[in-house]
């Protein structure tokens, strides 16, 4: 397909700094991505922030795909509130705004200026048994995904990110990945949050049971039946902040295993998602590489990460930001009065 006049713009600018063409590697590809997203070759990028979207999973309570308790979900919200996660610490040290949800944690949340509060039940279902949440819960959550997302881009942020906090919620993000792929479920079920051997072999048999006894094979092209079966609130909620933050043409910056899972969903929603996002890091989660190359994206970091909470945006975000701050402030080998390649 032949370049269009912004794209080749876009390009010379590139290539016309004081560098050799390609020097500058993937921070190149990084800066044309957002010219492209922003469909401007002088970008610029503000109010950077992330919203960490929590949620409890029925599942959890059973103790058969995760190592800590449900419990640990709404100790780790109020950790977040105050500031003692590592998400804090990397918002701070990179001056990066963070807000939380909480989508469905068990455990009541008191009022804080940091907490949006938008619960679509106490917990989802045990999806062993049944759906985890009902078609208006998954309408409700996609939808507060979108306001939550729409209020903090119309204060002037356009590089966002989002994260997760909630006990068992890989399992969740393996079980959507395995279906929309339409993969086995053993592909994409690892470690979570620290499983042994013996801790994965039964989460991985217990996730298969859940595929079959949903037949999830013939939900692949039906986001809203699969969220209902095995999704999570805080998992719906990011499809749903995926979709606004697509609309607005807002970059977006994909964190590990669980958000990527959402992204995937989203993108089975509207295939041109993927095209203004970029991946944050490839977490040591054992299907976050499939996921990523189902999706074509590639990751900016690579540092064995796999806690979530918006971790891996949090310190990617600093690298976006440098691939603007190279396209606008360094010169041109005209500028600078530079020689430039002769041959």
């Amino acid at each position: 397909m032949e370049a269009t006049a912004l794209e080749l713009e876009i390009r010379a600018r590139i290539d016309q700094k004081t560098k050799p063409v390609g020097s500058l590697g993937f921070l190149e590809m990084i800066a044309y991505q957002v010219c492209m997203i922003q469909q401007t070759s002088k970008p610029s990028l503000t109010k950077p922030h992330i919203i960490v979207f929590a949620g409890d999973h029925g599942i959890a309570a059973t103790g058969l795909v995760n190592p800590f308790p449900q419990a640990v979900t709404a100790q780790m919200v109020q950790n977040f509130l105050e500031g003692g996660a590592a998400i804090n610490v990397f918002c701070r040290a990179n001056r990066i705004g963070l807000s939380i949800v909480n989508t469905g944690v068990v455990s009541d949340l008191p009022d804080h200026p940091q907490l949006i509060q938008s619960v679509a039940g106490p917990g989802t279902l045990n999806y062993q048994f049944g759906p985890a949440m009902t078609k208006a819960q998954v309408d409700y959550c996609i939808q507060q995904g979108r306001m939550i997302t729409a209020k903090q881009l119309a204060s002037g942020t356009n590089l966002i990110g989002f994260g997760e906090m909630g006990i068992g919620n890989t399992s969740s993000a393996s079980l959507l990945l395995a279906s929309i792929t339409r993969t086995p479920v053993a592909a994409w079920v690892g470690a979570g949050t620290g499983a042994n051997a013996a801790q994965v072999n039964i989460k991985q048999q217990t996730l298969e049971q859940v595929f079959y006894h949903h037949n999830l094979s013939q939900y692949a092209s039906d986001p809203q039946a699969l969220l209902s079966y095995v999704g999570g609130y805080e998992i719906a909620h990011m499809v749903g902040a995926y979709l606004e933050a697509t609309d607005q043409r807002c970059v977006v910056c994909v964190d590990g295993f669980i958000a990527t899972a959402a992204l995937a969903v989203a993108q089975v929603i509207n295939p041109r998602v993927s095209k203004f996002c970029l991946a944050a890091h490839r977490s040591a989660e054992s299907g976050h590489r499939l996921a990523l190359d189902w999706l074509g994206l590639h990751p900016i970091l690579q540092l064995d990460m796999r806690l979530g909470e918006g971790t891996g945006v949090a310190l990617a975000m600093p690298i976006v930001q440098s691939s603007v701050a190279f396209l606008n402030e360094m010169a041109s080998f005209e500028e600078a009065g530079v020689s430039g390649k002769t041959s």
